[in-house]
């Protein structure tokens, strides 16, 4: 049996978030998402991790929750992000600032995490607490807790934040968490690159590629997500980490690279987007401005590849493309994604289909062209990826044209943006 899983999500407690990050509302729209296990997101602030304990019970022994009173049959694993600052001890050295993942198996074991990372940060400052702490530290201390918890690093790639980033100051996990990268059995992708790009990185062969949305609203739920396949209905947090570290996962779910707003190099300041070529050709400084460019996600993969392009690690797992339904839908009727309009056609094809999921992936074109013709051709467009993307960066998403109603510009498999200043 296939369960579809975001594990990486926030709530209302973290910063620049939606206050309808709920319980009650995650569980709602993971239900018509078409999402089985859906991550709990920020259990280390004391509001959030109470509101857990109080309004989620366990299922069966499983290490997986369930909504109390709920019959939708989501199923919440306990997940949270924290935010390490650290140096290395030298003077005049780089701070480090790097986004980890956790995993936890139990509210109690969860417990003992926030009695443990309260020592180095203010816990109720932030969903996603800024903490005092090394990566190596993190995990060698969650380890030593409890084997169970599984940490792995967040958005790998992203400029400031990733621990690949290109400001990171990491040239590998090896580096960024020392001895104890033997306990790290993945690595969050992030919205700015694919397996595809990841694959051209050999040393990353051992780690599991994992998606996640990174949810800072409820629209943005499973806009990434992870396909786990079990051979019964008996699913668990151990069964999940163990196919994490076996990995055993079937399918990743995943943004288009592009559409990410860090894939390309750039200066939002001066709207300035180029590809790595032509970012090097100014010797990566803003033609307008004469300041640095924030070095985007392909840049940084291509600078650490020793793979060509288009090469697939020998533990390469299938993985597809996907657009929101909503993001279509908005696309095709040029109407506001937030619009009346647009979440009554989008109502629509949940009740004929049953989640935005099946809508997305298994639904035939036909009955979906049935309900709206354009969303129809464009659901069959993104399926076999013919689309043309302007990409993102410095913090900007990119633009996705789904029919081709952009002109000759940018298409997928061809991004480069030529710029003229």
């Amino acid at each position: 049996m296939d369960y579809i899983a975001d594990l990486h999500i926030h709530s209302k407690y973290a910063g620049a978030c939606s206050d309808q990050l709920i319980l009650e509302n995650l569980d709602r729209v993971a239900k018509i998402k078409g999402i089985q296990i859906i991550g709990t997101g920020d259990f280390t602030h004391p509001l959030w991790s109470k509101d857990l304990k109080g309004r989620l019970e366990e299922t069966e022994g499983s290490g997986l929750y369930r909504l109390k009173g709920s019959n939708t049959g989501t199923r919440f694993m306990l997940t949270s992000e924290v935010s390490l600052f650290f140096g290395n001890g030298d003077a005049g050295s780089r701070v480090k600032k790097i986004h980890n993942l956790i995993f936890a198996p139990s509210l109690e074991v969860v417990d003992q995490i926030n009695d443990r990372l309260g020592k180095y940060g203010n816990l109720a400052s932030d969903g996603r607490p800024i903490l005092q702490l090394s990566n190596s530290d993190l995990v060698e201390m969650l380890y030593k807790a409890d084997p169970r918890i599984m940490v792995m690093p967040s958005h790998v790639w992203t400029p400031w934040f990733g621990v690949l980033g290109a400001m990171s100051g990491f040239n590998s996990l090896e580096e960024a968490y020392g001895d104890q990268v033997k306990h790290i059995y993945a690595l969050e992708m992030g919205l700015s690159s694919d397996p595809l790009m990841n694959w051209r990185i050999s040393k990353l062969d051992k780690f599991t590629l994992l998606a996640g949305s990174d949810a800072h609203s409820l629209p943005k739920i499973g806009r990434e997500a992870i396909v786990f396949g079990f051979d019964d209905e008996k699913v668990s947090y151990g069964s999940i980490t163990d196919a994490i570290k076996e990995k055993r996962i079937k399918m990743t779910l995943k943004f288009y690279p592009e559409e990410g707003k860090y894939h390309f190099d750039g200066h939002r300041a001066c709207n300035v987007s180029l590809s790595p070529e032509d970012a090097k050709k100014y010797g990566n400084i803003c033609p307008r401005c004469r300041k640095q460019l924030t070095i985007g996600v392909l840049h940084r993969v291509e600078s650490l590849a020793d793979r060509k392009e288009g090469e697939r690690s020998a533990t390469a797992k299938p993985f597809v493309h996907i657009i929101q339904l909503q993001d279509i839908i908005a696309y095709v009727t040029k109407k506001g994604v937030g619009t009346s309009s647009v979440s009554r056609l989008y109502d629509a094809f949940i009740k004929e289909f049953g989640t935005e999921f099946n809508v997305l992936l298994n639904a035939d074109i036909t009955k979906i062209s049935e309900i709206e013709p354009e969303v129809g051709r464009a659901i069959e467009n993104v399926r076999n990826g013919r689309v043309r993307i302007t990409p993102g960066y410095d913090g900007v998403f990119g633009v996705i044209d789904i029919l081709d109603q952009m002109p000759e510009q940018s298409k997928r498999g061809n991004q480069k943006r030529i710029s003229e200043f």
